[in-house]
């Protein structure tokens, strides 16, 4: 696995409850766009709403609903957010 690059998968719900992604705290957005830095590792699991991740220097990627998702330490990205957003999150 490349630790520079973002990972996603279409988790099961016994895998969403064997990692307690119900008990992470919960972040949500309005339609907009912005640019992001993540200082730490960051997994999160799309609840509700859509958007486009644009890496610094990468091709955007389209994230929504039901997506599970690990953002890595040190990734300069923009969001731009589509629909709006619900997810859990958990900085590690």
């Amino acid at each position: 696995m490349d630790d520079t690059e973002i990972h996603h998968e279409r988790p099961s719900p016994a895998k969403l409850e064997v990692m307690g992604v119900e008990h992470w705290p919960v972040w949500r957005r309005e339609v907009a766009t912005f640019p992001w830095h993540y200082r730490q590792e960051e997994t999160c699991y799309i609840v509700r709403g859509r958007f486009r991740i644009t890496p610094e220097g990468g091709a955007p990627r389209e994230y929504g609903r039901g997506d599970l998702i690990r953002f890595p330490a040190g990734l300069n990205c923009t969001w731009e957010i589509l629909d709006p957003v619900e997810k859990h999150y958990l900085l590690t």
